[in-house]
């Protein structure tokens, strides 16, 4: 019997499944997303999917899932209630944040901070203290202890975030306290930042701490349900969520680790274009995810992503809130991902001076695009591009929906163009290049904002809506290449069947360079290492273990680190260490810095390979392309009958000259005039502009 590999990926619109074989059997499903239980979506669409590729559910040897609630918990401030627990005199600690004016906040003489993440009735103060080496400088009384139990068992939170002072160093006190909560109060989730996130920084350790505990009810419910709803088809493969970093892990660490799911959508796509990258021999790469809600941008250099270890949700900044600075701080390894609210649900709306605007508020799945006909009256960038002649209107979402382009034209001609005064097309035409130009934004935050120029890479895209859009978005770059890969439009569930179980664990040790020699290098290595293999659910090492060890170093004074590989923990290795951080410092600062050294945490990555699924085999070479049908469409200035071709007809070598849309199963590609597109070895379409 073959085996088989489940993915599937929940987005704001849609929810992708992809469905693996060991032979490269491929099978693709797009289903709406359920909203109010997305583990349906899940089910329904797997169903689906197990039908279309005529196999068993028995086949499913792995299921791996993405998932955005997490995210929606904290951005919405609706996860589980709450109480907070610190070192008596900080209780203010969240309240007061890090006060960070950015951007245009700067000159803002009216500037109000974020609100705290948790309200002061819920947060407490337990009479103890740590000092920065884990000396013990005021005990924690246990008879204290129960008293400040009780106290915050009587605001019947359903969960309790522990965050005492330099726990890092000594979590005794943390642990105690835990004890004594548990026992008031048996049936709350009781979280504690040594465990989460033992290292300095107590805001960013607090926010880690608080939204763990926040989350990890809602997480492991949902997952639970969803596991369960898997069984009830007749999978019994064990569940693995996507996270952050690019690696996945079992859904019981999911669960208890449930903020290291904040980036698992926005992560896949990057590691599926790091997989496509790989498997066409393209060392630069960028990747453009357009979904129904959000667009996502990232870099992948030589195969690998570039990985960050705070993840900002929640703020008012661009880009999602993530960029330093804004929001809510998390301290969890994370794909560095710009993200923003654009995507194909996206609403076109005219501001006060009328001047139009497009997203962040998005019709997401319910109720849609006016052209869905689910009772959506705003017009989006999908209802745009129907106008625009860029969608078949029979043919959308694996031809779930039937879009209705006269309700399309209607809300954009109700709200866009006839207040502007201007024909709907040419309005349909400004949603278009609008939402183009938005979305440059993020390529710009990964690129130009990181020293790096876009026209040295290839833009991968896919989503739903990133083939139509990237050309228009590649043009205001210069970017000559751009590749969509096989499967588009789920890309990102692709993305999530390559990834490794992994775990990436720090830990604040203050040492001296001198200080690191081999025996306390191999015990506190050792101590990570088990926590690590803990974590990822294995009482003991598996046969195939990748593990890596880095060490954050900095120059005494300065307040940040960057983390240096350590080959091995040999004395000569240790000893080279220093000159290895400095050489790094004078790469990524472009100064060679003198000054003493010292190391401020230790860190393991440790990575259980896992063997993915082929790509499927590109169709056989095939000669001129010949188009099904013509449509009227709109780029720009340029209008008239144009080709569309379907993609399945397309084979290696086969050519489409611009401007043309090519149909795919679950995602549409749009070829502007000026650009041309060819099916290459691996199947993928290559879009290239002709410079004349």
């Amino acid at each position: 019997m073959s085996e088989w590999v489940l993915a599937s990926d929940i987005g704001g619109t849609f929810t992708d499944i992809v469905l693996a074989g060991p032979d490269g059997g491929w099978t693709s499903v797009k289903q709406l997303t359920t909203p109010e239980a997305p583990e349906r979506s899940v089910v329904e669409g797997t169903r689906l999917a197990l039908t279309q590729a005529g196999i068993s559910p028995e086949q499913v040897v792995r299921v791996v899932h993405g998932t955005t609630l997490a995210t929606n918990a904290v951005i919405e401030r609706r996860g589980a209630r709450t109480a907070f627990v610190t070192t008596e005199g900080f209780g203010d600690l969240l309240r007061i944040s890090r006060a960070a004016r950015v951007e245009e906040d700067r000159y803002d003489l009216h500037f109000q901070n974020q609100a705290p993440p948790v309200s002061a009735d819920l947060c407490f103060e337990a009479p103890e203290r740590m000092g920065p080496k884990g000396e013990v400088l005021r005990e924690l009384d246990d008879a204290d202890a129960r008293a400040l139990s009780n106290e915050i068992a009587r605001s019947e939170p359903e969960a309790v975030a522990i965050c005492l002072l330099h726990s890092y160093a000594n979590a005794e006190h943390e642990e105690r306290l835990a004890r004594h909560l548990a026992a008031a109060m048996p049936n709350a989730s009781i979280v504690l930042s040594s465990r989460i996130h033992p290292e300095i920084r107590e805001y960013d350790r607090a926010c880690t701490t608080l939204f763990t505990a926040e989350v990890a009810p809602l997480m492991a419910s949902y997952l639970a349900r969803l596991e369960a709803g898997l069984q009830g088809i007749g999978i019994q493969a064990p569940l693995q969520v996507m996270e952050s970093s690019g690696g996945v892990m079992g859904a019981q660490v999911a669960a208890e680790r449930a903020v290291a799911t904040l980036e698992s959508g926005g992560a896949a796509g990057v590691m599926a274009a790091a997989r496509f990258a790989a498997h066409q021999g393209l060392a630069r790469v960028i990747s453009f995810d357009m979904g129904g809600t959000t667009v996502k941008a990232g870099v992948v250099h030589d195969g690998e992503p570039q990985i960050v270890r705070e993840l900002h949700v929640g703020g008012k900044g661009s880009f999602g809130g993530r960029r330093a600075g804004t929001g809510y701080p998390v301290k969890t390894p994370t794909v560095d991902v710009a993200e923003l609210g654009a995507g194909g649900g996206s609403i076109a709306w005219l501001d006060p001076e009328g001047l139009l605007q497009v997203g962040p508020r998005s019709a997401g799945a319910s109720p849609g695009p006016a052209c869905y006909g689910r009772g959506g009256v705003e017009p989006t960038v999908t209802d745009a591009n129907l106008v625009l002649g860029y969608l078949d209107p029979n043919n959308f979402a694996s031809g779930k929906l039937t879009l209705d382009r006269q309700a399309a034209h209607d809300a954009i001609e109700r709200e866009i163009a006839g207040p502007l005064g201007v024909e709907v097309d040419r309005a349909a035409w400004a949603i278009h290049d609008s939402v183009n130009a938005s979305m440059a934004n993020a390529i710009h935050v990964v690129t130009v904002q990181r020293g790096l120029d876009p026209r040295e890479h290839t833009l991968v895209g896919f989503g739903g809506a990133g083939p139509m859009h990237m050309a228009g978005v590649a043009s205001r770059f210069g970017i000559p290449t751009l590749v969509v890969p096989p499967d588009a439009g789920v890309a990102s569930a692709v993305g999530m069947l390559s990834c490794d179980l992994r775990v990436e664990l720090g830990q604040t040790r203050s040492i001296r360079p001198e200080e690191l020699d081999e025996a306390l290098a191999a015990k506190e290595f050792s101590l990570l290492r088990a926590r690590a293999l803990e974590r990822m659910g294995y009482e003991q090492a598996p046969g195939e273990l990748i593990v890596e060890q880095l060490v954050d170093a900095r120059f005494a004074g300065q307040a940040h680190e960057l983390s240096v590989p350590l080959r091995s923990i040999a004395a000569r290795d240790l000893a080279s260490l220093e000159d290895d951080f400095r050489q790094l410092y004078a790469t990524t600062y472009g100064v060679e810095a003198r000054g003493e050294v010292e190391y401020a945490a230790l860190r393991t990555r440790v990575r259980v390979p896992i063997v993915a699924p082929p790509l499927p085999a590109p169709r056989a070479r095939g000669g001129v392309a010949k188009p099904r049908a013509q449509r009227w469409m709109r780029f720009g200035e340029v209008e008239g009958e144009a080709p569309t071709y379907a993609r399945e007809d397309l084979g290696v070598g086969a050519n489409v000259v611009g401007p043309a849309v090519i149909d795919g199963r679950v995602e549409t590609i749009v070829v502007p005039p000026g650009w041309q597109a060819a099916v290459d070895d691996v199947g993928s379409l290559v879009l290239t502009f002709e410079t004349r």
